[in-house]
């Protein structure tokens, strides 16, 4: 979860995102790619992945006028 508040912060004091429409959330310890206990396998889970999903109501406009 440290890591992705991090880019969160990062994202936001060196841009212009609002602060308001992003979340940071750690799914790596429950998500692993890797499950064996080595250090190329822990390597592999320190992973930062940025979802982007539309905002649905201006989809749904968007999907509606087409």
């Amino acid at each position: 979860m440290i890591r992705a508040t991090s880019i969160v912060r990062i994202l936001t004091e060196n841009s212009k995102i609002n602060p308001r429409i992003l979340s940071a959330s750690g799914r790596g310890e429950f998500f692993p790619i890797n499950s064996e206990n080595t250090k190329e396998a822990r390597s592999q889970n320190r992973r930062t992945e940025i979802i982007l999903t539309p905002k649905l109501d201006d989809l749904l406009k968007i999907i509606e006028t087409n």
